[in-house]
């Protein structure tokens, strides 16, 4: 059995990941004050970022490894973090943010 941590796609998608999110988190601090055009970046950055993050939450659902199990565990046990009830299933959260972000979209004409 290969290790789900060990492929290059994987690995390569995970940093995307990170860095998308650096770049969310920081945007989102000054949202406000964002000119509309970087309004509509921030969001479509927010838009890739779930979408990446939706591939590899399905990934780590369908692999066999152990550490992807324990990962997706550890994700779906972050929900409760988020403020949802124990044993929330992870798409209503992912459906929670596309609202968020058709929300956002809404605020500023997109």
């Amino acid at each position: 059995m290969s290790n789900f941590f060990d492929s290059e796609i994987v690995q390569r998608e995970m940093r995307e990941i990170h860095e998308l999110q650096t770049i969310v988190y920081n945007a989102s601090q000054d949202y406000v004050s964002l000119s509309r055009e970087e309004k509509i970046e921030h969001i479509e950055n927010l838009t890739e970022l779930l979408d990446m993050q939706r591939v590899m939450y399905t990934r780590l659902s369908l692999s066999e490894d152990p550490n992807a199990k324990k990962m997706k565990v550890e994700l779906e046990k972050s929900v409760i973090l988020l403020g949802f009830p124990a044993g929330t299933d992870i798409s209503v959260l992912f459906s929670g943010m596309s609202q968020t972000i058709e929300s956002l979209k809404q605020g500023i004409d997109y």
